[in-house]
């Protein structure tokens, strides 16, 4: 297994009142939310985003680091597992240009609203089964979405992340490390179906038999 390495220290924190969420949040929305379509992009706020579009304020902080930790190059290969709209991919392409990039996600609604200038290398797919060769990119990323799986799901995600990747992959998993933590994620969460404590998702990820570097979502 790799190691537990924060390479979103630079992705902008959110500042949505987290308890005023969870009191608005009903079960209603958390079934909406989990359709992954349009209410969860680009509808109202209490089912997901409340409005999903670009602004470089989000990956171009991150991508710097992607490239030092990974010493990407225009001759990588990179997918994303669970890219949206691509937003991160659009800015992986625009400072690495002629970087192989590919990208998945199981919202048919987000693929047809991707980025226009990468939209032909995004596909709809499940995490739990990448339509992909084994060791097909060099690295495989998955921020904050195979936690919407369930457990079975997600073991088995985590075993497609590591047979499609060459040597690195990284992710991203909702977590807490004490109570107080965990009454924050449980006002929080809307989709995810597997969220853990930190060292249980550690256990999780060795029966997993998965290889990569990880970090954790905490709010």
């Amino acid at each position: 297994m790799g190691k537990e390495i924060n390479l979103l220290e630079n992705y902008p924190t959110s500042k949505r009142n987290i308890f005023e969420r969870g009191e608005k949040k009903s079960e209603a929305d958390r079934i909406i939310g989990r359709k992954f379509d349009k209410e969860f992009f680009d509808g109202d706020r209490s089912h997901g985003y409340g409005g999903f579009s670009y602004n470089a304020k989000f990956w171009e902080p991150v991508i710097p680091g992607f490239v030092k930790h990974w010493r990407l190059n225009s001759k990588s290969s990179v997918l994303d597992v669970g890219c949206a709209k691509g937003f991160m991919l659009y800015d992986l392409s625009r400072l690495i240009p002629g970087i192989n990039l590919r990208g998945i996600d199981i919202s048919d609604y987000a693929i047809k609203n991707s980025k226009p200038e990468i939209r032909e290398l995004l596909s709809v797919a499940n995490a739990k089964k990448l339509p992909f060769p084994d060791k097909s990119f060099d690295v495989v990323i998955s921020i904050n979405t195979i936690h919407n799986l369930d457990r079975e799901e997600c073991m088995e995600a985590l075993r497609e992340i590591t047979r499609v990747s060459k040597k690195y992959s990284f992710v991203t998993v909702d977590a807490y490390k004490n109570d107080e933590e965990k009454k924050r994620m449980d006002a929080w969460n809307l989709t995810a179906k597997t969220v853990m404590s930190v060292e249980d998702w550690k256990i999780f990820f060795k029966k997993a038999g998965y290889k990569g570097d990880y970090y954790w979502f905490i709010p």
